[in-house]
């Protein structure tokens, strides 16, 4: 396991769907848990504003959920970064896709019952939690859709088929992140659940810092939480697993 950068050191860097918050049926019906904002912004403090969130959500559904406990936020998998709570939304020049893509996402939701399309400014998911029959259908034809133009990846995640366009994912992410104060001269430390993660997770790696996967080093987000919450109290990191 990676060790932990000195915290005096560190920057924090979060996934927030089943990281910190529970996955749910559906993107709308996530609950963030009493306290957490609370957490993130005293250990946002510690760490001299160090803290962000880096999510394939939308920068203004972290700001529904989390209100300003985040010194920084990366949303829509770095197609999106806000620097500061009172900084301007930057995004990378990248496309959007077709709104033909989009029709199709909504014709293919409305075939399979319970599916939900949701849209971002840079691409779109396909939800499939409550119409699990839908994983391949849905994979077959978002396959069939980024043949026909180059510039899109489609990536899995849980329970979901995401398009979106290459160059945004969470590595590029953090390095943008890293590059201003009060990130750059610190040791990034990415915390994240699934495949989408992985890249964060190498970047900070690849920074000097340490990646972490939710399942192998805290089980559940009521691990990460958990261990959050003793590192604010302790003003120091606690201790891993």
């Amino acid at each position: 396991m990676d060790a932990l950068p000195p915290f005096h050191r560190a920057a924090l860097l979060l996934d927030m769907d089943g990281t910190l918050i529970d996955l749910a049926p559906t993107p709308d019906s996530v609950v963030v848990p009493d306290g957490l904002p609370a957490v993130l912004r005293t250990l946002r403090d510690a760490l001299g504003g160090a803290l962000a969130i880096v999510t394939g959500r939308p920068i203004e559904t972290v700001d529904r959920l989390l209100g300003d406990s985040p010194g920084a936020i990366a949303g829509e998998h770095g197609g999106a970064i806000r620097h500061a709570p009172e900084a301007p939304i930057e995004r990378p020049n990248l496309p959007s896709p077709p709104e033909a893509w989009l029709d199709a996402g909504e014709a293919l939701v409305r075939a399979f019952p319970g599916a939900l399309l949701e849209r971002k400014a840079r691409g779109f998911g396909l939800h499939f939690r409550q119409a699990p029959h839908a994983r391949e259908p849905f994979h077959a034809a978002l396959t069939s859709l980024l043949a026909t133009a180059p510039g899109f990846e489609l990536h899995p995640a849980h329970m979901l088929w995401e398009v979106r366009p290459i160059g945004a994912d969470k590595g590029g992410a953090v390095v943008a992140l890293m590059q201003r104060a009060p990130f750059a001269g610190r040791l990034p430390i990415f915390i994240g659940d699934d495949v989408t993660d992985e890249d964060g997770m190498r970047e900070a790696r690849r920074l000097g810092g340490a990646g972490y996967r939710v399942d192998a080093v805290f089980r559940d987000p009521d691990g990460v939480r958990a261990w959050l919450r003793r590192s604010a109290e302790l003003g120091d990191w606690a201790e891993l697993g």
